[in-house]
This record gives structure tokens, C-alpha cells and sequence, in this order.
């Protein structure tokens, strides 16, 4: 599913290189549940960039189904994106100006797919909130728009599922509950899931486990099943 090789992130900082990853090597096989764990500054975020095409590496290579992304023009990577990535962030990234059902449906009829507003409403009652779908973001706690977020990010079944800390603005009950969506989304759609947390009891429950540190791999663990 992914292949990385030598993957390397500078950054430039008051006239001097900043190395954000340091020669990463990293293999994700289809359907598997990894965890990127590791201090601030080690580098999570940027890796889970990186394999979404946001950004391109200083050097190094990354593969998503064979397909190099250092090869894909900007359209390209926006349609991969679409068409293969779901992404859920720590701050939501809701449109403001839109209903919790136009959020979902908004990567549906980017896909051109009809009956997008039905599969939309399908989603979110299965994340809870089908009562709820004619409601602005500024209307929802932060629980309600985090379920709303992963409703969107399965709306296209990805294949690839990039979490960034997904409960990090939520208090324990609503994390809890936004954490067996991801993984029951995960279990039944068959996706890869790749979670960065700092949160050391949702990393436990994945398959497995990689540690960055100063931007290396210094760990990288196989757990039991998720």
C-alpha cells in the first residue's frame, strides 16, 4: 500500500537547514492499523503531510499503490487525494458556511457520484448525527463536528485514511467515541489507517506502532490485532 525509502524534510530557518525527517525507510501494508507516535517536533505531522501529498520532500521517495508521488503533477495529487485519501485533523476542518450533511456530501459530488445528499445522510447516521444534518459547525460541540469530519473523510471509501490527532480538542468521552467510529469505519471499509496521537492508550490499540524521535525512527513495534 505505501513504500517510503529514504525519506528526508528540511526546512530553511534563520538562513540554516532545519531537518524535519531524517532518511525515513517505511512500509504500510493494505488494511493495517499504524500508530506514529513520538514527542512534539519529531515529525508526526509532517510524515502524515508528506504521504497525502501536501508537501514534497526534500529527497526521497513515497509510493501509495505503486504510484510515485514525486511524479504526480499538483492535479495529480489533488485527484489521489480524492479518490484515494481520507484525512481527519485535530481542529476539524469543517466549512463554516455549509450543513453538517453539505460537509459530507462536499468529496461525494467532487467524485460526481449521484445520490451524493442520500449517501451522505447514510454516514451521518452512522456516526450518530442524522438528526443534526441540517446544522452549521458553529451549531455542533466539538464532538458533534469531529464525527461530522470522519463521516466526510469515509464519504469517498479511501482505501487511505491519515488521522493528525483526531481527539486532541475533545474531552475524554467524546475522544473515546470518536476513536471506535474510526476504527469501526476502518474495520468495516477495509482501510489503512495511519493515526499520529501522543495519546499512548490509542496507539496501544493499533496494530502496530511506530516511534519517531528528532525526526528518525526509533521504534517500530508489531502489536495483536486492533
Amino acid at each position: 500500500m505505501i513504500e517510503i525509502s529514504n525519506l528526508t524534510m528540511q526546512l530553511t530557518s534563520g538562513g540554516r537547514a532545519v531537518t524535519i525527517l531524517d532518511r525515513i525507510d517505511l512500509q504500510v501494508p493494505a488494511k493495517q492499523f499504524l500508530a506514529v507516535i513520538g514527542p512534539s517536533g519529531s515529525g508526526k505531522s509532517t510524515l502524515l503531510g508528506l504521504i497525502a501529498g501536501l508537501d514534497r520532500p526534500t529527497s526521497g521517495a513515497i509510493r501509495i499503490d505503486g504510484v510515485s508521488l514525486s511524479e504526480l503533477s499538483e492535479d495529480d495529487l489533488a485527484r489521489l487525494r480524492r479518490d484515494k485519501v481520507g484525512m481527519i485533523f485535530q481542529s476539524f476542518h469543517l466549512i463554516p458556511t455549509l450543513t453538517a450533511l453539505e460537509n459530507v456530501q462536499v468529496p461525494l459530488e467532487l467524485r460526481g457520484e449521484t445520490g451524493a445528499d442520500r449517501e451522505a445522510l447514510r454516514l451521518l447516521d452512522a456516526v450518530g448525527l442524522g438528526d443534526r444534518r441540517n446544522h452549521y459547525p458553529v451549531q455542533l460541540s466539538g464532538g458533534e463536528q469531529q464525527r461530522v469530519a470522519v463521516a466526510r473523510a469515509y464519504a469517498a471509501r479511501p482505501t487511505l485514511l491519515l488521522a493528525d490527532e483526531p481527539t486532541g480538542n475533545l474531552d475524554s468521552a467524546n475522544g473515546a467515541r470518536v476513536m471506535e467510529l474510526l476504527l469501526q469505519l476502518h474495520r468495516d471499509q477495509g482501510s489503512t489507517l495511519i493515526l499520529v496521537t501522543h495519546d499512548s492508550a490509542l496507539a496501544a490499540r493499533a496494530e502496530r506502532i511506530l516511534s519517531l524521535r528528532d525526526g528518525r525512527v526509533v521504534g517500530d513495534q508489531l502489536q495483536g490485532s486492533s
